[in-house]
């Protein structure tokens, strides 16, 4: 099949919903990629950070194979290993209580909402349902987490949206003025990604989980993007100084496979109880198998590794001097680049994968999501197209 016959069957036949690149990538290695034709590219992008181990990592490929062999799906009636193995898993290594396994980030925070309104009606009745979330922020495409989702842009033709959603600022004072007795928890990225690859004050974060403490607010982290070891620790909480009442994943967790959930502390380990929530492929075996090798690859000499990896890009990005390009922010192998023109940062992406480098937007940035397990030649070929391009 060549390029324009996949596109005109995509064209014909799927929905016409994302704003595609004219790249087809047909099979890759780590963080290189091939097109059908053969054009390589380096991948900067890990399917939106979701390929944590690359494409076509042997143990991966392996686990996922040897499970497929034994059990593809029962559904949660009964017991499986993978999923209760996952669960203490992560549970231990996050230091939380108990953990539930949906689909994806939107599942997954669509968990934590639920959650967070079943906690306090529990304790204080009706009433004291809303959920503080912060401007810039996103959650997710579903009714709910949309209206989470802290971007008037992304709620045009959905109305009427859920209730019970209050935006603030990063700020202090802005979450003090949008605090209310209705109040029942906070709802945050620690970098936002879609909004630009925002990271949010450490201090601040501190200053906000005390207050939740405080108020009996839950503190609800979406980690979606940030957790499963893309900023350096398993979680980007664990860099923070904080440890939060419900915490959700997604991407990263079984590299490829899809698989979200929610892992919660104590004061939450009994909210959701038979019948108040459920998911019909959640912790299906195959994706549970496959999220076990990711954990288990991802060790403390890993996350040390990503730091690395992070620190070497920065140095990379600033090496190449290009007055295009100004501050670099993040942490790990989550990292923005402020685009100063004259080219946006969109024009600059399609540029790039012309040239043969995958990269992200958000907001004004360019977004670097690549693989954890990318290696010194893939990032030093990445840096070299985006210096050519940038000289073009």
């Amino acid at each position: 099949m060549t390029f324009d016959e996949l596109k005109t069957m995509d064209d014909t036949y799927v929905m016409q919903t994302y704003a595609r690149f004219p790249v087809d990538i047909d099979h890759g290695v780590n963080a290189t990629l091939y097109s059908l034709s053969g054009k390589e590219y380096i991948d900067f992008t890990s399917g939106i950070g979701v390929n944590s181990l690359g494409c076509a990592h042997p143990r991966w490929i392996q686990a996922i194979a040897d499970q497929a062999g034994k059990l593809g799906h029962i559904s949660n009636l009964y017991y499986t290993q993978p999923g209760a193995q996952l669960a203490k898993t992560l549970c231990q290594r996050a230091g939380m209580t108990c953990a539930f396994f949906g689909n994806s980030g939107a599942e997954a925070n669509e968990a934590m909402i639920k959650t967070a309104r079943k906690y306090s009606f529990d304790k204080y009745g009706k009433g004291r349902s809303t959920i503080l979330t912060l401007n810039r922020s996103f959650h997710g495409r579903t009714i709910a987490t949309l209206t989470a989702t802290g971007q008037p842009a992304y709620h045009n033709y959905f109305f009427p949206l859920n209730e019970a959603f209050r935006y603030a600022d990063p700020t202090w004072e802005s979450v003090l003025e949008q605090a209310g007795d209705d109040v029942c928890g906070v709802m945050v990225e620690l970098i936002q990604g879609e909004g630009g690859v925002n990271p949010l004050d450490r201090e601040f974060v501190q200053k906000l989980a005390g207050l939740c403490q405080e108020k009996d607010w839950l503190l609800l982290i979406d980690e979606v993007q940030t957790g499963i070891g893309r900023t350096g620790s398993l979680f980007a909480y664990q860099q923070f100084g904080v440890q939060p009442d419900v915490v959700s994943f997604a991407k990263g967790i079984a590299g490829g496979m899809p698989m979200g959930g929610i892992l919660t502390g104590d004061k939450c380990a009994k909210v959701l109880s038979f019948g108040t929530h459920g998911s019909t492929f959640g912790a299906n075996p195959m994706s549970a198998a496959a999220a076990l090798t990711v954990l288990d690859i991802l060790d403390d000499g890993m996350m040390a590794e990503v730091k690395e990896k992070g620190e070497y890009l920065r140095a990379g990005i600033r090496s190449i001097g290009s007055p295009e390009l100004g501050d670099i922010v993040g942490m790990g192998l989550m990292l923005g680049v402020d685009v100063k023109g004259p080219r946006t940062n969109k024009e600059l992406a399609a540029l790039l994968a012309e040239n043969g480098l995958l990269i992200l937007t958000a907001g004004s940035r360019l977004r670097l999501l690549p693989p954890l397990t990318i290696t010194k030649d893939e990032m030093d070929k990445g840096l070299a197209i985006l210096k050519q391009t940038l000289a073009q």
